[in-house]
């Protein structure tokens, strides 16, 4: 990290700050959380494509916000590799250093997430096969039925607090039903993925244990019984997975699209309650519900920033030096704002250009079928939620909605609305219709 500053960043850390951080932006400063493009611009006017940023407890990193640099930093898995195990500064972090379970700590690092070269190439290519195996038909179908499920939960209550009821929900239900997890482990992955990513109370160190336990029990219980699921296809591929590994595969397989579908869910529906011109394209049909939400990755993207990757040799990049070793983060949000990407005066002009890098990009980026899936999660939540209570609208006014603090997710604490109950009568097989 270049030459070092001999003040402390941290008084739980023997990590000073390097003199090329001395007076870099903390993720973690409130503008972040209230208004990161804000903050990504003032960046951009300052550092350019490269930023110096501090993360938890002061510990520096890079972070990458050029559309360009992006692409690079991604493609070249040679010179930006992948282990978090060549962090220079990973054995001075200690293990309670909250960014840990996002960066490498916990169970995680025995996943694929962290492999490089031809044990990634193998491991990320059965993962890609696991959700292509997924009938597409099918899934759509139960991520329909599903959302109607949790909407009839409150439906008659004429009000509800969308994060928790129903964004959050179904992506669990969904992808537990693609990986094998059944029902009865819901509630515990959601709560410790909200605690993992610093959403709610707690230690996230502790959400990753409660994580891990059901990955366990799921990578048990997929190499007992072979099935049509994910976690079975792993666990039979022929790869030689150890438990300890197929169950950080079953991990990523979840998290990975249950944080990135609850947020591109709720962060859609808020701009489509908020912003005129979502709420055209969503209300009034002037665009497809699924361009709608393509452009709400553009413009309100659920992964905001990425950890990580580390140079393997010191290099240049967009003119900074990188030296051997340094963390740099992927400002995967920050990219969308980039003049190369979108020039100026065509901030607020739709298109469908699919060049944006929400998933991430590269061979360590999201494989193309699980994009899929979770494109299909994401827009039948928002279709079935708009036929079925066509007059939502928020419970608050807008300025008082807010962020939850994190660092790599933006997401909304609450989302509270209200509607008009919708006319329910009962088959004679017992359940609901509505009319």
């Amino acid at each position: 990290m270049s030459e070092m500053n001999t003040e402390a960043g941290h008084p739980e850390l023997d990590i000073p700050i390097p003199d090329t951080h001395r007076d870099a932006i903390s993720l973690l400063d409130e503008h972040y959380q209230r208004d990161s493009p804000g903050l990504f611009a003032k960046m951009r006017r300052r550092h350019g494509p490269v930023v110096p940023v501090l993360m938890a407890w002061d510990v520096p990193a890079w972070l990458v916000i050029g559309y360009s640099e992006l692409l690079q930093v991604t493609s070249d898995s040679e010179l930006f590799a992948r282990s978090f195990r060549r962090w220079n500064l990973g054995d001075r972090v200690p293990p309670q250093w909250p960014m840990w379970p996002l960066v490498g700590g916990g169970f995680a690092t025995e996943s694929m997430l962290y492999t490089e070269g031809e044990e990634h190439r193998r491991r990320s290519g059965v993962l890609g096969d696991g959700f292509a195996r997924i009938d597409q038909w099918e899934f759509e179908e139960f991520c329909r039925r599903a959302s109607r499920r949790l909407i009839e939960e409150f439906a008659q209550e004429g009000e509800a607090e969308l994060i928790l009821a129903y964004a959050q929900r179904l992506p669990v239900l969904a992808l537990g039903w693609a990986v094998g997890a059944p029902e009865k482990y819901h509630d515990d992955l959601v709560t410790g993925f909200l605690q993992l990513m610093g959403a709610v109370g707690g230690d996230p160190n502790e959400g990753m244990v409660k994580v891990q336990a059901v990955c366990d029990e799921l990578a048990e219980q997929a190499l007992r019984e072979p099935g049509p699921h994910i976690a079975s296809h792993l666990a039979h591929s022929g790869l030689g997975l150890t438990r300890q590994q197929l169950s950080a595969d079953i991990y990523v397989s979840i998290i990975a699209g249950h944080q990135t579908c609850a947020n591109w869910i709720g962060n859609t529906i808020r701009l489509m309650l908020t912003d005129q011109t979502h709420a055209n394209a969503l209300t009034r049909g002037r665009r497809s519900v699924t361009d709608a939400a393509r452009e709400v990755l553009k413009d309100d993207s659920p992964t905001q920033i990425f950890a990580g990757r580390w140079a393997t040799r010191t290099t240049q990049l967009a003119g900074t030096t990188i030296q051997s070793g340094d963390l740099v983060m992927l400002g995967l949000a920050a990219t969308h704002q980039d003049p190369l990407f979108r020039p100026p005066g065509q901030v607020r002009q739709r298109h469908h250009s699919r060049a944006y890098l929400s998933f991430s990009h590269g061979p360590h980026g999201c494989p193309h079928a699980a994009r899929t899936l979770a494109e299909i999660i994401t827009v039948t939540a928002l279709e079935t939620l708009l036929t079925h209570l066509p007059d939502l609208h928020l419970a608050v006014p807008a300025d008082q909605l807010r962020w939850q603090p994190q660092v790599l997710i933006r997401a909304l604490e609450s989302l509270p609305v209200r509607f008009t109950p919708p006319v329910v009568s009962a088959d004679p097989l017992g359940d609901s219709l509505w009319l």
